[in-house]
């Protein structure tokens, strides 16, 4: 059976087969990912192959809706018991096969992009933040003083932008950077001599920076990051000291637990942004991982995606 449209209340629904979305996957990974590495299509035809195992076991045809994509979420969710990341793996490649889809003229519109990731983990991961917990985080410190001001600035840099303690540290306030594709801060990793990658700065996470450096005289090669305290005041901020102070705020927000250290919250980063819908090769261009693999084994290690994954 191939395209069938089906009547409803808005209007007509693309209702395809089984046999038909096979062909259209094989035409997916021909057409849009044939620059992609090895394990990013075989990521991409895994998942969509759970697409197909779902419609063969439902017996019936898949409606392109978004109440469709929701319904293959919570298949997803209760009946395959898959993890948070697993789930946003799934609807993002469903995202981009729909994607495929509208571009080729047989969908209007893409149901995928208004589905998007769970929540929140239902259960506590060994080395990330629920979303509560990242809130209650941020409440916890209150942007009243200059420290708390450099504190917040820090927290939202690794929660949404994804930097390392070390990344930080080494930041000056040159490195941050406006360009007409928007905010990017410039940074040397761990390993690297020369800061030779570039970040993307959120609106939101430019916004804490620059009310903590409004409180200072700064200039381009001045620290992004210094001491305030009564001896060291003025000295670039190091890693033991982000470290301190993270742990304080975690403790604080009563947030602390086996696995939650100040580098969670990098990990962290990687998870808002697949619940957010953004793409895998997006999500391991900002980790800043070589290949998609090495994103995917990171999260392995972080407890979100089981065995059965």
């Amino acid at each position: 059976m191939g395209e069938k449209p089906l009547k409803t209340g808005s209007g007509e629904v693309v209702v395809l087969s089984v046999g038909e979305i096979s062909r259209r996957i094989d035409d997916f990974v021909r057409e849009y990912l044939s620059d992609k590495s090895p394990a990013t299509v075989g990521t991409y035809r895994r998942s969509l192959n759970e697409l197909l195992r779902w419609i063969s076991i439902r017996r019936r045809p898949l409606a392109f809706t978004v109440e469709g994509v929701e319904e293959y979420k919570r298949y997803l969710s209760e009946s395959k018991g898959l993890h948070d990341v697993s789930i946003s793996t799934y609807l993002t490649a469903l995202r981009r096969f729909c994607q495929y889809l509208v571009d080729i003229g047989m969908l209007e519109v893409n149901p995928a992009r208004a589905v998007k990731g769970n929540r929140r983990p239902s259960t506590h991961s060994r080395q990330v933040l629920t979303t509560d917990e990242v809130d209650a985080l941020k409440r916890t410190i209150k942007p009243s003083t200059q420290i708390a001001k450099r504190d917040l600035a820090i927290v939202y840099l690794m929660l949404h932008s994804g930097l390392s303690e070390i990344e930080i540290v080494r930041s000056d306030v040159g490195d941050l950077e406006q360009t007409l594709m928007g905010w990017f801060l410039r940074v040397q990793g761990k390993g690297r001599t020369v800061k030779d990658q570039q970040v993307p700065v959120d609106i939101e996470v430019v916004t804490r920076i620059q009310d903590y450096l409004s409180t200072r005289r700064v200039h381009p090669e001045a620290p992004l990051f210094v001491s305030h305290g009564h001896r060291s005041d003025g000295e670039r901020l190091n890693t033991r000291s982000i470290r301190t102070r993270i742990n304080e705020h975690l403790s604080r927000a009563g947030v602390k637990r086996s696995g939650i250290s100040p580098h969670s919250l990098t990990h962290t980063a990687a998870l808002i942004w697949l619940k957010n819908g953004m793409d895998l090769e997006e999500v391991q261009s900002r980790m800043r991982h070589g290949t998609l693999e090495t994103t995917m084994i990171s999260f392995k290690k972080q407890g979100l995606l089981g065995p059965a994954d």
